[in-house]
């Protein structure tokens, strides 16, 4: 099967934050989307503010299709209008880090899941 990778960057949480601070795109470069199949890859679904963007990026290129496969899903606070047609695993609205989900670009690299306790993040303040 011949098939084309992309990356798209995209972030909610900025620095030594746990609260999503609103979605913003990066950096994308995609290729010729029109006509392809077109499968979105992305690590967490919580506030689903990032996935939409990159969702209605892909759209643009009118692919044929374009399915979503999401690795965690907060399953309590995902919105219902955030199309996903795989999940990995369900999980509580927990600030989770590791196996490349960070915190202030810290943890990415830990070979498990895990949820990050309030010891080791200083308390947010308010701006």
């Amino acid at each position: 099967m011949r098939i084309r990778i992309a990356l798209v960057a995209a972030t909610s949480y900025a620095g030594k934050t746990t609260e999503s601070r609103g979605a913003r795109l990066e950096s994308a470069i995609l290729p010729d989307l029109y006509n392809c199949d077109v499968l979105i890859v992305d690590d967490i679904l919580d506030t689903g503010g990032t996935l939409r963007i990159v969702q209605d990026l892909v759209r643009s290129g009118r692919p044929r299709t374009v399915r979503t496969a999401v690795l965690l899903r907060k399953h309590d606070v995902a919105p219902p209008g955030i199309p996903v047609d795989f999940v990995g695993f369900d999980i509580e609205d927990e600030f989770v880090i590791g196996y490349g989900l960070d915190y202030d670009g810290l943890y990415r690299n830990l070979p498990y899941l895990g949820v990050l306790k309030s010891e080791f993040h200083e308390p947010e303040r308010a701006s």
